[in-house]
């Protein structure tokens, strides 16, 4: 038999709870009686009022309903809608005290992998709102017209109507609202996972921070959109620096917001930006990072850790569109990309041309295999730099480094959990850290924070 657990709440129960900390993700750990309280917007050394929504056995899940004593850092942004969304849960905590917050998560996130290294202060924006240079929003109708917005937390399909969300380029907000007046003047039918049936899912925008340049793709679940051509047409007749609509096909029940599947409708297919002084094509499914004004701080900074030389020969591995290695390029003697999306290396290769870079090559592949075949031709890097997706990097990739031993391994991380867990992997196969690790804040507001560490082969 199980041991009892003394729960001393139930559903629907207001407490008041302490707040020991806010933990990687967002959520604050309170607790009542000893026993843990998980919720938002609270922060560490608060007194809150809370209401039970969620019972279990090794905590409760609670809704914030007053805050008794607030931390001396809590601010009152006074976007209540905001803060329903989730988009950006540390909306209502000082700037400065956010930074000291991502800073103190990746030190604990490192300490549990048993990783005691110093972790610099994070590096913050000058102006930490508006910053999103990309956005996918659904859409509901709500009194017979179109809004809209964000899903609202813990539901399924609820959209709370949003004209400011706070964390995206103002024109891109101001795009959202001018082609769902649109898509509201043409009656679009909006997909239900319910019926099955409708049309529209999503509206996309990305502009480009330094060119203006504005795509916009109507995602449906379905191949054609009723009124599609004029539908394109009024956009482009609309919105400031358009060059793009394309139409995305996604009719998949998975809760991914795009498909591979794109046919334009309007103008060209992708839009161009500059990053670091090198122009890039960006199309619909392009990985582009979504803060540009710290991306250039972020890849900057990786540049200087790398300790990059023009006699180097560096890997770019999950090189996406060719973003990393296109701007240290003209540091260094030779830049090998390797990526497994197809279309991404296509960009890469577009890029590559577009700038007449002459020492960049990018190849389709699994980048561990890839690597693996490097090393057999007697490749050495001086380099690699790696920026994973959320998941991190594989035991493979992890020992294709092993084996290459390259003088210096950049790593790039969105997540620093999957990151600490493969910093460890290399210290037990012979690798060091070499100086801090330094966070990034390329996701203002929110619980994100970006990471970057260099690791080095013990001689």
């Amino acid at each position: 038999m199980r041991p009892k657990v003394n729960i001393p709440v139930k559903l629907g129960d207001v407490v008041t709870a302490h707040i020991n900390e806010v933990a990687y993700g967002g959520q604050a750990i309170g607790e009542y009686e000893g026993y843990p309280l998980h919720l938002d917007n609270a922060f560490a050394g608060e007194t809150v009022r809370a209401k039970i929504t969620q019972v279990n056995r090794k905590f409760a899940r609670a809704q914030l309903v007053e805050v008794v004593h607030p931390s001396p850092d809590r601010i009152d942004a006074g976007r209540p809608d905001i803060i329903e969304t989730g988009i950006a849960p540390y909306l209502n905590l000082a700037y400065p005290a956010q930074l000291k917050l991502k800073q103190h998560q990746v030190e604990q996130i490192f300490a549990n992998e048993d990783i005691h290294t110093s972790v610099a202060p994070t590096i913050g924006m000058e102006n930490p709102s508006h910053y999103r240079n990309k956005t996918v929003v659904p859409m509901a109708y709500a009194d017979g017209h179109l809004v809209t917005g964000f899903i609202k937390r813990q539901t399924a399909n609820t959209v709370v109507p949003l004209d400011d969300y706070f964390v995206n380029d103002p024109i891109i907000d101001q795009v959202i609202g001018q082609v769902r007046d649109i898509l509201d003047a043409h009656q679009v039918t909006l997909f239900s996972d319910e019926t099955g049936l409708g049309q529209m899912r999503y509206i996309m925008v990305r502009r480009g921070y330094y060119s203006g340049e504005v795509m916009v793709v109507l995602v449906t679940q379905t191949p054609e959109l009723d009124d599609e051509k004029e539908i394109a047409e009024e956009i482009a007749a609309v919105v400031p620096g358009i060059k793009s609509v394309m139409l995305n096909v996604n009719p998949r029940r998975l809760h991914l917001m795009m498909s591979g599947e794109n046919r334009l409708l309007w103008g060209d297919d992708a839009i161009h930006d500059t990053l670091l002084g090198i122009e890039f094509v960006i199309g619909p499914n392009s990985f582009y990072q979504v803060n540009p004004q710290t991306t250039e701080v972020l890849y900057t900074l990786a540049a200087e850790k790398g300790k990059l030389t023009k006699h180097d020969t560096i890997i770019d591995a999950y090189s996406g569109i060719g973003t990393i290695g296109l701007t240290v390029a003209n540091q260094v003697k030779q830049v090998l990309g390797v990526e497994v999306i197809a279309r991404a290396v296509e960009d890469a290769q577009r890029n590559v041309a577009l700038n007449d870079i002459q020492n960049a090559t990018f190849v389709t592949a699994d980048a561990p295999t890839q690597m693996k075949a490097w090393r057999d031709e007697g490749l050495e890097p001086n380099v690699i730099f790696v920026d994973p997706p959320r998941p991190g990097l594989t035991p493979e990739l992890l020992d294709a480094v092993v084996e290459m031993q390259p003088e210096r391994f950049v790593y790039i991380s969105c997540n620093p959990k999957t990151m600490a867990r493969d910093i460890r992997y290399l210290l037990d196969k012979g690798f060091s850290l070499s100086g801090d690790i330094q966070p990034l804040d390329q996701f203002p507001q929110t619980a994100h924070v970006e990471t970057v560490a260099v690791l080095v082969p013990n001689h």
